[in-house]
């Protein structure tokens, strides 16, 4: 009888000890995947901006949860790393989102907007005023077929210069739009933020002739749409099974883009040191141009949608053929 309670106690005493390493084993696997950092991926450039706050503080330490960035400078390389599992949020165009939306599926999600608009007309002279003054003009800009080629002749429809007269000339990247305005006092040139600083440092005679984005407002006093350049999007199944990590960045995120705002120098230097923009004071000049912002939840998703919904009108294709699902919008 003694040896079978000893036998008893020996199991029961093995069978503790094996739970005690099951669920030590468990703690440490649970640990270790609770501490996997968020791998967030973005553009050089005014999506990134609104970044460098978070980016300092993760660095040392100082977040809570931890985070592994990179950024590149095409869109392309954020779709693919997306798509093959090796970024859990990235910060890409609108449109993009959208694209890639119906690509994978409706395995995207659209957390916030990180960027506005960011395009303005530029001139040597005193000419433009309003989009009326365009009838007749030419216009220089980059990448036909590209968002800003969409939202420019939106607006030209939108204000009745469709067929009036308007030029459009395109050019293969911005540096030769600043080459056609250094060369033509009458040129007319469109070109994104930090690109648009650069040019009126390069060339005095230069001023800014119209902000598209309050010229795409006016449009749109009944339609609830802005004009928008980049939302930040999570992997469907990274939301699913890490949410509080992705409230988590929302936070942050939030936090990053205001202090971006409201401490322009101080910004300035980390985003010249990260390599966003070459030069400190061209960042500290374009951060007011930029905005920079991180808006979340409904308003996020009525200023997308009417977004989305002015370019499936004017072509499917820049969207991916369709609008997005309800799903696509996060709204916590």
């Amino acid at each position: 009888m003694r040896k079978k309670i000893l036998s008893v106690v020996a199991v029961l005493l093995l069978l503790l000890l094996a739970c005690i390493v099951f669920m030590g084993r468990s703690k440490n696997q649970e640990a270790s995947y609770g501490a996997s950092p968020v791998r967030v991926g973005s553009l050089k450039g005014p999506t990134s901006m609104g970044l460098v706050s978070l980016m300092e503080k993760a660095q040392a330490g100082e977040t809570g949860a931890s985070y592994s960035f990179s950024m590149v400078s095409a869109p392309d390389e954020l779709l693919a790393q997306m798509v093959s599992g090796q970024l859990d949020i990235a910060l890409v165009p609108a449109n993009t989102a959208s694209i890639l939306y119906h690509q994978t599926e409706g395995d995207i999600r659209v957390l916030d907007i990180n960027t506005l608009g960011v395009l303005y007309l530029l001139e040597a002279g005193d000419a433009i005023r309003s989009m009326a003054d365009l009838e007749g003009k030419t216009i220089y800009l980059t990448g036909k077929g590209t968002t800003p080629d969409y939202v420019l002749q939106y607006l030209l429809q939108e204000n009745g210069l469709s067929g009036h007269g308007v030029t459009l000339e395109y050019k293969s990247e911005a540096a030769e739009v600043v080459s056609a305005l250094a060369t033509d006092q009458a040129a007319i040139g469109l070109l994104p933020q930090p690109f648009v600083t650069v040019a009126l440092q390069q060339n005095d005679r230069l001023r800014i002739a119209l902000d598209l984005t309050e010229e795409w407002e006016r449009t749109q006093p009944h339609k609830g749409s802005r004009l928008i350049t980049g939302v930040t999007i999570a992997r469907k199944g990274f939301l699913e099974s890490r949410e509080e990590a992705v409230l988590e960045f929302l936070s942050h995120h939030q936090a990053s883009a205001a202090f971006t705002n409201e401490n322009p120098e101080e910004a300035a230097k980390w985003i010249a040191a990260l390599g966003i923009v070459p030069d400190a004071k061209i960042a500290e000049s374009a951060i007011p141009y930029c905005n920079i912002t991180c808006i979340r939840g409904e308003e996020m998703k009525n200023a997308l949608e009417g977004y989305l919904k002015t370019l499936y009108d004017l072509d499917s294709a820049t969207v991916g053929g369709a609008l997005p699902q309800e799903d696509f919008y996060y709204i916590p």
